[in-house]
């Protein structure tokens, strides 16, 4: 994440008792199918445990409840049994590639392979979602194509998507980025703007790609966890709650938060991660308002008519009018709202 956005061998207990995990949402798939079942966090275990005392423990399987892990179905897999589909290919990992031929990735956290697996779901539903959201039917596609990720492989504890190589990279250190759903998340918000034709730089244009990274992380996560029964422990305004338990001392633990009090101009410090926690707090006044289906097809959208290294005005008046073309008028003066209330309008 750099922090561009993120930033983001006890025997015994890797023998986790995942007899306690929740039961899957699907009967086991035919080996080398498209469909397999894992174990996922959704988004990260401090979220669906509530539990804010949890802590790295050197990537130990026992820092982590059993309860913290959720069965879920992989799709669009291309039936080699590796972790490469539709939508997200593998390509590098530190340690063993994830190979399965009978249809189940079940590791935890100890495992490396763990982090594979989380890579590979989160960016698929995150193209998902979109999906839901009419992009690639009434709405222009966004990202349509399979995304490399490269796991563990970038010796710090920073990640970051590349668009010159169409990559996202996962850093390791403290909880390593991979187990933190929204920080996987973030990044693809990064590969998102990339496919649309949004180029930042540094300044506001950078802001908004990191608070759009952490938007996006919040709204993806709600939605994935509500597709699966899972009610969220912790605030929904807080990004990377897992994450972040490796640099924070306050409770709850958070990397940054969507819903923070901060205004433009006067609270700009020229730094992307922060002066963009201005633009991600309109984002999150846009949903409350709005409802995420209408809020989020408003803001993706809008980001096709972003200008180069966008202004927050810029970028603003075209989500505004966005909206007025896709619903109307009193959807617009929701938006605009939004901005006016964080000093942008």
């Amino acid at each position: 994440m750099n922090r561009r956005t993120t930033v983001l061998a006890v025997p015994a207990v890797c023998a986790l008792a995942l007899a306690a995990v929740p039961a899957a949402h699907a009967d086991k798939p035919a080996p080398g199918g498209s469909t397999a079942l894992a174990h996922v966090f959704l988004p990260n275990p401090v979220q669906t445990t509530g539990d804010q005392s949890l802590t790295d423990q050197k990537d130990s399987a026992a820092a982590v409840p059993a309860s913290a892990y959720v069965t879920v179905t992989l799709t669009d897999l291309d039936g080699s049994g590796y972790l490469q589909g539709d939508w997200a290919n593998i390509r590098g990992e530190t340690g063993d590639r994830a190979y399965e031929s009978d249809g189940t990735y079940f590791y935890t956290r100890a495992d490396k392979r763990f982090e594979q697996v989380m890579g590979y779901f989160w960016v698929t539903e995150t193209q998902h979602y979109l999906q839901s959201l009419g992009f690639g039917s009434e709405l222009p596609a966004v990202n349509a194509e399979s995304h490399d990720l490269r796991i563990n492989q970038y010796g710090i504890d920073n990640s970051y998507s590349w668009d010159k190589h169409d990559v996202i990279r996962l850093g390791k250190g403290g909880v390593d980025d991979a187990e933190d759903g929204e920080v996987i998340v973030h990044e693809y918000g990064h590969a998102v703007h990339d496919a649309q034709g949004f180029v930042t730089g540094g300044g506001e244009s950078g802001a908004i790609g990191e608070a759009f990274g952490d938007y996006l992380a919040v709204t993806v996560g709600d939605w994935v966890m509500q597709q699966h029964g899972v009610a969220s422990q912790a605030p929904l305004a807080c990004v990377a709650d897992w994450d972040a338990t490796s640099y924070t001392s306050t409770v709850p633990h958070c990397l940054r938060r969507v819903d923070t009090d901060r205004h433009y101009p006067e609270d700009i410090v020229n730094r992307v991660h922060t002066d963009g926690l201005i633009w991600s707090r309109a984002l999150f006044d846009i949903r409350n308002g709005l409802g995420a289906t209408t809020a989020d097809r408003i803001i993706i959208n809008a980001q096709f008519s972003f200008p180069d290294n966008a202004t927050f005005a810029q970028a603003a008046q075209a989500t505004v009018d966005t909206a007025e073309q896709m619903y109307g008028a009193t959807e617009a003066a929701v938006v605009h709202q939004a901005f006016e209330d964080r000093g942008i309008l």
